[in-house]
């Protein structure tokens, strides 16, 4: 299958700016620590585009949704094109468009997760207790997650099932979205 040049360049481009937004949510919802330096070049990446919409939409509790907003949006807009570069004209139901957009932000937020449950999982044997500013934002965002998951599947001695469980939720997760996932 050919790839037309543009689409691939404004898809990835599109999609990391999308992932960079839907990050910083992420880190909002983990209250994962402002002064880190990754949470910093996050924030300064998003602050730009993010000012209008903070002004406008209001805040849930302590929860700015203008990052997920901004990514839907993002990402709607980028389906949009994509398929008319490929078709030639857009001729797609809007309301089936916005489910795939919604159900993509979701499959998207879900592979975050996965790969940093397996960064947090490696990082507890390699490093734990690191200092560096990746681990520690990494460790944060899932430290959620992982207590969550704990609740129902304690840890046992010195063995923590709970990634496990955190793997399967997603995996099963991810197969009932998959047909609404372009």
């Amino acid at each position: 299958m050919e790839q037309d040049p543009l689409a691939l360049i404004l898809r990835t481009i599109g999609d990391l700016y999308i992932f960079i937004l839907t990050f910083r949510f992420l880190l909002q919802l983990a209250r994962a620590d402002y002064y880190n330096p990754i949470s910093q070049s996050v924030v300064r990446l998003t602050a730009v585009p993010l000012a209008p919409l903070q002004r406008l939409l209001p805040k849930i509790g302590r929860m700015d949704i203008s990052p997920l907003v901004l990514a839907f949006v993002l990402k709607f807009g980028l389906s949009m094109a994509l398929i008319a570069m490929h078709q030639g004209g857009i001729q797609v139901d809007i309301i089936t468009l916005l489910v795939v957009t919604a159900a993509s932000l979701l499959n998207s937020v879900l592979t975050l997760y996965f790969w940093a449950v397996l960064a947090s999982v490696i990082i507890s044997w390699v490093a734990p207790g690191s200092y560096h500013p990746a681990p520690q934002i990494i460790q944060q965002l899932t430290e959620p997650l992982f207590k969550l998951a704990q609740k129902v599947i304690p840890p046992l001695g010195g063995l923590d099932l709970s990634p496990i469980l955190i793997f399967l939720a997603i995996q099963i997760i991810q197969a009932q979205l998959a047909p609404f996932v372009i």
